[in-house]
């Protein structure tokens, strides 16, 4: 093959739960036809930086957005439509969950936000948006 790695079982139980082991966060990867105008639309829209791109310059193939501790990745997948699954669970589906509500105030009356804020029976606030492309994010917290 050209290199040899080496590597740990993950049946290796003293070190994948050993304290030397943390991890730092989980990112949604969202495909999606145009990574660039999807990019865009978060940045006017939600408030996400463009962190970086492949190749550099458009069209991309990839773009990690970013805002504050909050990370979105996308792929790019031409003519790609995402599927609406949100009928087969009437208890809500969402592509990502954002631990904040702050931004409630910024978007409250844009087309996309689908469910406003509001307090759930567990006791978090949440409101829900869907992106251009049919990814519906959940703001929420305490």
């Amino acid at each position: 093959m050209g290199f040899i790695r080496e590597t740990t079982s993950l049946t290796d139980t003293s070190t994948a739960r050993g304290a030397d082991i943390q991890i730092k966060a989980a990112v949604p990867t969202f495909l999606v036809p145009d990574v660039a105008g999807t990019a865009r639309w978060y940045s006017e829209h939600l408030g996400f930086r463009t962190a970086g791109t492949f190749p550099k310059r458009e069209p991309y193939a990839y773009a990690s957005l970013q805002r504050d501790g909050a990370e979105i990745m996308l792929l790019s997948l031409a003519g790609y439509e995402k599927p609406d699954l949100s009928a087969r669970r009437p208890e809500g589906l969402w592509d990502a969950y954002i631990r904040m509500h702050a931004l409630y105030d910024a978007v409250r009356h844009e087309a996309f936000v689908q469910m406003p804020l509001k307090r759930q029976s567990y006791g978090d606030w949440e409101f829900e948006v869907r992106d251009p492309n049919g990814y519906a994010l959940v703001f929420g917290g305490e």
